[in-house]
């Protein structure tokens, strides 16, 4: 009979860890990404914050309240790792590899829109990535983020106006 009890709380524990994995693992590591640019700390991340959620103890009032939290933990998880003092700068093996294309040739213009969005203030980036990749409202990203929605609604505006102008000034250069 105890044998019994233990492999439904096991089944139980692995449903809640599937639950998770397939709710949160892509919109935590997108966002780890965009602040860390590189996959292996993005993982590490994401990791880290799901099993955090697993051994969360006290309920959520709602989804979004548990979304809100992993948002949270995902930034501040981001956050601790690029303040840590021992985080070294390691050089992807495949960026010492030979190009595969011709050194003159410009990159996709998705690329280049990535690249203008991680060089974004961390605010901006933040605002950038809920509103555009997480589909979230200006009013669901003031109450995530803790700020006012005029301070969003700004905050969004001025990251569309730098994306801009940065590229047009590529835009300008090719010219």
């Amino acid at each position: 009979m105890r044998q019994g009890a233990k492999g439904g709380h096991e089944r139980a524990v692995q449903a809640e860890a599937r639950r998770v994995v397939d709710a949160y693992s892509d919109m935590v590591l997108r966002l780890a990404m965009s602040y860390l640019h590189s996959l292996q700390d993005g993982e590490d991340v994401c990791q880290g914050v799901l099993f955090k959620l697993l051994c969360h103890e006290g309920g959520f009032k709602s989804p979004e309240h548990e979304r809100a939290w992993v948002i949270r933990c995902t930034v501040n998880a981001c956050k601790d790792l690029l303040r840590s003092a021992g985080r070294k700068r390691l050089v992807p093996l495949d960026s010492v590899a030979e190009p595969t294309a011709a050194p003159d040739e410009e990159p996709g213009r998705y690329d280049e829109l990535l690249e203008a969005v991680r060089e974004l203030p961390e605010a901006y980036r933040l605002a950038v990535h809920l509103r555009y990749l997480e589909g979230y409202d200006i009013a669901r990203i003031a109450a995530i983020t803790g700020d006012s929605t005029a301070a969003v609604t700004k905050r969004l505006s001025r990251a569309r106006q730098m994306l801009r102008t940065r590229l047009g000034e590529h835009d300008e250069r090719a010219v």
